[in-house]
């Protein structure tokens, strides 16, 4: 059974640093699955963030470029998100899936930025 369990999320200050972790079923990360971190704002877009190939190659979205940093572990099928430099407009619930053919949304995680 495909499962994505998201974690890390907090209420934190601008400035401040957040660490997000997704544990996924092993047939998720399986094949070399690309694998993404999205997040769902409060008007409710769904924005893409960042991804990674499972050779560990990176894409960032430009408004967390410079900020944020994905990686992954294959061997703990487990996707990382460090988020550094957190601005109130960073505030959304924050999902991960895998790029392309996405299997069953998690329960996301909530990251509040406010002073």
């Amino acid at each position: 059974q495909e499962q994505l369990v998201e974690s890390g999320g907090g209420l934190v200050q601008p400035g401040g640093s957040l660490r997000l972790s997704c544990a996924a079923s092993g047939s998720i990360f399986s094949g070399g699955a690309t694998m993404a971190w999205y997040r769902q704002t409060p008007t409710n877009q769904r924005e893409l963030v960042a991804w990674i190939t499972n050779g560990g190659s990176t894409k960032y979205a430009n408004f967390v470029k410079g900020r944020f940093t994905i990686s992954r572990d294959n061997a703990k099928n487990t996707l990382y998100l460090q988020m550094n430099s957190l601005k109130p407009e960073d505030t959304a619930v924050y999902y991960c899936n895998r790029y392309y053919s996405q299997a069953t949304w998690g329960q996301g995680t909530q990251v509040i930025v406010s002073a």
